[in-house]
């Protein structure tokens, strides 16, 4: 069984995603990030980024003491490392995948969430974090668009490379991209949604509410102290 602490957000819909795919048997622990759960010591002793989402398998290859992992990327190989799906274990498809994940954990994810940070959320318009973040998304997207000309999925077989980046296109409209104007990643997006599982995981947890004043102050702006 797999405790999964976890809120709706893209990373934590990444690991709903495998786990719904690959028919792993899991429960949810619910973190609100807008209510702090993130600072929680029982939380930090897993995730001590104060991070979502994070996992504690507690039957893992080796048979020994549970496992915990934190960081949504470490946890999709983890995952597929533990259950041999989702990834190749021929070495250049295995580069292929990991790859395109660590693009996912080193730019999608990032610019995209700043991108709606500065659009959606800051109590303040910032014209150049707007424009930086927007045109560096849109950026991004074309990358993907014709990563996917010439195949069906980022790595040629649905991968945790597709896991990692769809849940960072589905808020494509608080991104300021329009999904018509990359017709790959429209196509991709598109079979990805319909995926019997993708829809399963989003089903999993409510889109997150709209945030109060006091919510921002917990979930923005923390420092060391």
């Amino acid at each position: 069984m797999i405790d999964l602490h976890y809120w709706p957000t893209p990373n934590g819909h990444k690991i709903t995603i495998f786990l719904e795919e690959a028919g792993l048997p899991y429960t949810i622990h619910k973190v609100d990030i807008g209510k702090g759960d993130q600072f929680k010591p029982e939380f930090l002793s897993i995730s001590p980024n104060n991070r979502m989402p994070a996992i504690v398998d507690n039957a893992p290859k080796d048979g020994g003491k549970p496992i915990s992992v934190f960081e949504s990327g470490a946890i999709l190989l983890y995952l597929a490392e533990k259950t041999g799906k989702f990834i190749s274990f021929d070495i250049r498809a295995r580069v292929e995948t990991l790859q395109w994940l660590f693009w996912q954990m080193g730019g999608l994810g990032p610019m995209a969430g700043q991108n709606g940070h500065f659009n959606v959320y800051a109590p303040e318009k910032v014209p150049y974090a707007i424009e930086r973040y927007t045109k560096e998304t849109n950026r991004l997207y074309g990358v993907l668009n014709k990563r996917l000309a010439d195949r069906e999925f980022m790595a040629g077989e649905y991968s945790i490379a597709d896991m990692a980046s769809y849940p960072w296109i589905v808020p494509y409209e608080n991104h300021k991209q329009k999904l018509e104007d990359f017709p790959h990643l429209h196509r991709w997006f598109k079979a990805i949604k319909a995926r019997p599982a993708v829809v399963a995981a989003y089903a999993k947890g409510s889109p997150p509410r709209p945030m109060t004043e006091e919510e921002k102050k917990v979930l923005f702006g923390q420092t060391a102290r």
